[in-house]
This record gives C-alpha cells, sequence and structure tokens, in this order.
C-alpha cells in the first residue's frame, strides 16, 4: 500500500514544466521584481557590499551619531572580555559539582521581539553587570520604515557583527497594513483565521520589500507568515540570491504532517548545491515533544537538519496570543537530550514576574508606532518587558546547564 504513495517522474516533470512555461505569469511577474532590483548578480553583490559593518557604521553615523557610541561601547566590552565565559557561567550555576557536558546538541539561546536598539545595549550592561548571558538569535518585528528612519535597522543589523548572533527582521508586508480590506482590528481578529493578510498580488510585493532591505541594508533573514511567501522565497533562492526565510509561529505548522509539507517543498527547491533557504521555522504553540522528535527524523531523512533550524516558543507574552500560564522549560530539556539543531524561543517573561508588571508583555505593542509608545510613555515599560524576556532566556540557560546539556549564546561575547 505504501508504494502507491511514490511520486512518478510524469508528476514531477509536470511540475517542471510548469515552473518553466515563459506563458507562467506567476514566475513571470516573479521575476520582473528581481530584473527591478538589477537581476539575481547585482543583486548579492549590492547586499553584500551594504551588509558590512564598516558601511552600516558609516551610514550611521549620519544619521544617528549616539548608536555609534552605543557600538562602539559595545565593542570595547566585548574585546575586553567583559562578558561572562562559557566555563565561568556553568562554574556559577553549578559551583562545586562536576558535569560531564553532553555538546551534541547545543540548544540556540533566542529572544523575541527586540523591538529597539536600545534596549539590547541595557541588555548587554545588564549581562555584564549580572555575568548573565546575550541570546545567540534576535527576533525582531518592528516597523521597517520606521525602524529605517530612525537608524535602528542599521544600528541593530551592525549590532548583531559584534556580539555574534543571528537575527531575523519582519517586513511590513506582514498583513497589519490593510492588505485584506475586510479586516479592522479585534473586533474582526476571527476574520485572519481566513489567512493572515498576505492576499492577492502580496508575496509579490513582499519579494519587492526584501530585495530593497537586501540590497540597501544586508538583511538576509526575513520572517514569512503565508504558503506563497514561503515559496516565492524558495523561488528566489533557487533563482541564486543569497536569501534565508525563517517561518513564523502564526503558519501554523503544528503537527508532523504539516512539517512534512513544508520540509518537502524546501527540499524540492533546493538549490543545485542542496542548500535551501528555509533556515528555520517555528512550531505552533500547541505542539508537544513528541511532535517535534517526529518531525526531527522528516528533516534528517530529507538532509534538513543542519540547515533548517526548529525554533520553539519556551515562552510567550503574557497577553494577547496563548492561555497563561505558559512555560515550556521543563520540556525543552527533555527535548535536548536528543533533538539537534533547535532554540529556545523567548518571547515572554517567566510568569512570576510577569504578574507583577503594571504592564505585562503583550505582543500588541510590537504593532504600535514609536510616535504613539513615547506619547503614552510605555518606553519604559516595554524595556523591562524585554529585560523580563533576557531573564528568561537565562533561566533556560541554568535548566539546560544543570542537566549537563549545552546552548550557543551570543559567540562573539560569550567565549
Amino acid at each position: 500500500m505504501q508504494k502507491k504513495l511514490k511520486i512518478s517522474d510524469k508528476r514531477l516533470k509536470e511540475i517542471n514544466d510548469l515552473l518553466l512555461d515563459p506563458d507562467n505569469v506567476l514566475v513571470q511577474d516573479l521575476l520582473a521584481v528581481v530584473e527591478k532590483h538589477g537581476g539575481v548578480d547585482e543583486i548579492n553583490k549590492k547586499a553584500a557590499e551594504s551588509g558590512k559593518f564598516d558601511n552600516l557604521v558609516k551610514r550611521l553615523e549620519k544619521q544617528n551619531p549616539a548608536y555609534v557610541k552605543d557600538l562602539e561601547w559595545l565593542t570595547r566590552e566585548r574585546d575586553k572580555g567583559s562578558f561572562v565565559s562559557v566555563a565561568d557561567y556553568r562554574k556559577a550555576v553549578l559551583g562545586g559539582k562536576k558535569v560531564k557536558f553532553d555538546e551534541r546538541f547545543p540548544v540556540t539561546l533566542e529572544v523575541s521581539s527586540l523591538q529597539y536598539f536600545p534596549f539590547l545595549i541595557a541588555e548587554a550592561k545588564q549581562a555584564i553587570e549580572q555575568s548573565e548571558l546575550m541570546p545567540g538569535r534576535y527576533i525582531r518585528v518592528r516597523c521597517m520604515k520606521e525602524q529605517e528612519k530612525d537608524g535602528d535597522l542599521l544600528a541593530t543589523a551592525a549590532a548583531m557583527d559584534i556580539v555574534g548572533a543571528t537575527w531575523c527582521e519582519t517586513l511590513d508586508t506582514k498583513g497589519t497594513d490593510g492588505s485584506n480590506v475586510h479586516l479592522g482590528g479585534p473586533a474582526t481578529i476571527t476574520g485572519y483565521f481566513g489567512g493572515v493578510g498576505q492576499p492577492n498580488d502580496y508575496p509579490l510585493k513582499w519579494a519587492d520589500e526584501f530585495l530593497y532591505y537586501y540590497t540597501n541594508y544586508g538583511v538576509r533573514q526575513v520572517l514569512n507568515i503565508n504558503p506563497g511567501t514561503v515559496l516565492v522565497g524558495y523561488m528566489l533562492h533557487k533563482l541564486g540570491i543569497k536569501n534565508e526565510v525563517k517561518i513564523s509561529v502564526f503558519m501554523g505548522n503544528d503537527n508532523p504532517y504539516a512539517v512534512l509539507w513544508t520540509l518537502m517543498a524546501a527540499r524540492l527547491l533546493s538549490a543545485e548545491d542542496g542548500s535551501t533557504p528555509l533556515i528555520g521555522f517555528n512550531f505552533s504553540n500547541s505542539v508537544n515533544n513528541q511532535t517535534i522528535e517526529k518531525c526531527s527524523g522528516v528533516r534528517e531523512a530529507l538532509g534538513l537538519a543542519d540547515n533548517v533550524r526548529f525554533e520553539h516558543h519556551i515562552t510567550e507574552t503574557y497577553k494577547s496570543i496563548v492561555r497563561q500560564p505558559y512555560d515550556r522549560h521543563g520540556e525543552l530539556v527533555d527535548l535536548a537530550k536528543g533533538v539537534c539543531n533547535i532554540s529556545a524561543k523567548h518571547e515572554g517573561g517567566e510568569v512570576a514576574t510577569e504578574i507583577t508588571r503594571a504592564h505585562p508583555s503583550d505582543i500588541l505593542d510590537y504593532f504600535v508606532p514609536k510616535e504613539d509608545v513615547l506619547k503614552q510613555g510605555l518606553m519604559g515599560a516595554m524595556q523591562q518587558n524585554y529585560l523580563d524576556k533576557h531573564a528568561a532566556v537565562n533561566v533556560s540557560a541554568r535548566m539546560l546547564t544543570e542537566a549537563g546539556l549545552s546552548f550557543v549564546a551570543a559567540w562573539n561575547l560569550h567565549k
């Protein structure tokens, strides 16, 4: 019976014929967007140049000199060795206890969302003072045009080079920009169940927006929330663009069959060298460890274990996304014993901390314009929310360490 599932060469030929058909308007429209930005080689050349550290800083000097001073401070502290080493961190956690560490499956420590560059500087100062770990991965959800205007985009991109971390930006074509004219605010929120907001020509707008930030800022990795933009991301890479795709929790990969579909498409549209732009994806918050373990087997069988990171929410914002309490620390420790290439994503603080805050973390804060944040006097509260997430990162790190498991923190800071 199982043999009936084989995809025949005839069906694969039909797909190839469709993709290569010069009259395929879907492909031709995407090619036109690529040509608009200069073609594949020129796009990659511009991105490489724009993303160089020195070039980012030179542009920032004209736009926001105060941020340059922050970057200089961060560089000095890194070079002085002010941040705790992994060995010293382990000693502080374990005391005199002898532990043999399992280094096979290090967990990437991840925080989300780093809305404003000054939050990173505040985090770094606290990490130095309290011998804490800085994450090895950052997710950002702030409006791109807004952070482009105030220098936040340049500063954060440069900071990632200093600390040694991966990061992912969220483009403005994410569904909250009026793409679905029938939807508004919370009163129509259930309408999003029919699609998260990238209808009609939005995959092409998404590609156009990505290529703008890729060529002008070297932003290589962006979030995807829709099967259409995921497919477009795959196609851009297959054309030769050195992009990276990270799939959001809102995509709904909540069972092994959904993951099989996602990974199967990534493999089918991989480049000649076998690479895929799918650098990682968030599971739905509803998945359990058994599902992740089964998905790990699929990922391994398709040769994607090293390429595709499983990103799993360990904490969530206290408001507006999940029923609380939401705490997956213990499950993470069990998972990390046998599943490679996963990251522990911390989107909220510890529940015991969150309930004490006058302004608990709220995912809806991600979509509030900076001007309104300042008018409402919320910047200090939102920075505290971010530092609470940083604390949750360190809870995971401590629990992994106590279990003899390893992690990936900011690799230029924590030797």
